[in-house]
């Protein structure tokens, strides 16, 4: 008999949301608003209704659904505890005892960028392993580590945060998150947006960046395949300082390979030869066989993610 699992990736905006089978196939997928009005009270609920109605139109039956695996955008104790999400108005609560009450299914939560990693261990670019670090190089960098084939979330849910490892004692301008120096204000979209106008505004060097009105990283990426030596400046040292905060992540966790995926992955093989360049160059000798591969499931790797929580719980 065949057994079914849901996948749910709340958002800001969007709540994603899959059915799967047992197996790792996808049936189908959707999308619901987030109500964050009221502290997001009606989130779960929505989402409940939601999972309830598309098991009943499918024929499903109750008995033949194993779980619901969420991913939550904010730090997840392993207990199931949210410790505030404050795009969702969350405060501090147990989400995954709250959704298993509404849905009467076992329910697994966790921090969505580490849902995404399972879902790139899973069924993406780092399935046939099962240690893996997956980078997220977006408006931010995020993180998401599986050992052994399970989410590291660290005692208060922060665990993969590699974003905010200080990369430079000499940045005076903050990162978001309130400290100096972060690996995200360099490796990030806007950290290499950000790095391009420094370079542009401090030298007098030929650019076609020059002549864009709002550089882009893809634009960044694009100019240096083709040959711009200001940009391809720019897209070396984003390789050295993400490679050297990688070889520094391998000493502490080992992973067999790192996956990277976010809006800068795209890319493609000038991001991952550059970087894993200056990882050979700074990795312990015997992390220097780690494997590097571009993320493949986009944005439906929380879904696949959560579905895996609950398969391999």
């Amino acid at each position: 008999m065949a057994k079914y699992v849901f996948g749910v990736d709340i958002g800001g905006t969007t709540v994603k949301i899959g059915i799967f089978t047992d197996d790792g196939k996808l049936l189908d997928k959707w999308e619901i608003p987030t109500r964050t009005d009221e502290g997001g009270k009606y989130i779960l609920s929505d989402i409940a209704e939601s999972i309830e109605d598309r098991r009943v139109e499918m024929g499903i039956d109750k008995k033949d659904v194993l779980g619901v695996g969420m991913g939550v955008p904010g730090p997840v104790r392993a207990d199931g505890t949210v410790l505030r999400c404050v795009n969702l108005g969350w405060g501090i609560f147990n989400v995954e005892e709250e959704l298993s009450k509404l849905t009467g299914y076992v329910v697994k939560a966790g921090n969505d960028a580490n849902m995404a990693a399972l879902g790139e261990m899973w069924q993406g670019g780092g399935k046939g392993h099962r240690n893996i670090v997956m980078v997220t190089l977006g408006t931010g960098v995020g993180g998401g580590i599986i050992i052994n084939g399970k989410m590291i979330s660290g005692v208060n849910g922060a665990g993969g945060e590699i974003g905010h490892i200080c990369v430079n004692d000499s940045e005076t301008e903050k990162c978001g998150c309130g400290n100096t120096g972060c690996l995200e204000q360099y490796t990030s979209a806007t950290g290499i947006v950000r790095s391009a106008n420094i370079l542009l505004n401090t030298t007098d060097k030929p650019s076609k960046l020059r002549t864009v009105q709002y550089i882009s990283a893809k634009e960044i990426f694009d100019a240096a395949k083709d040959g711009d030596e200001l940009a391809a400046s720019l897209v070396e040292n984003h390789g050295k300082v993400l490679g050297k905060a990688l070889a520094q992540i391998a000493c502490v966790v080992d992973p067999e390979i790192f996956v990277i995926g976010g809006g800068v992955s795209r890319a493609g093989d000038i991001l991952v030869d550059t970087t894993k360049k200056y990882f050979l160059e700074y990795a312990f000798h015997a992390c220097r066989t780690t494997q590097f591969a571009l993320a493949t499931l986009g944005n439906d790797a929380g879904i696949y993610g959560g579905a895996c929580s609950i398969i391999t719980k």
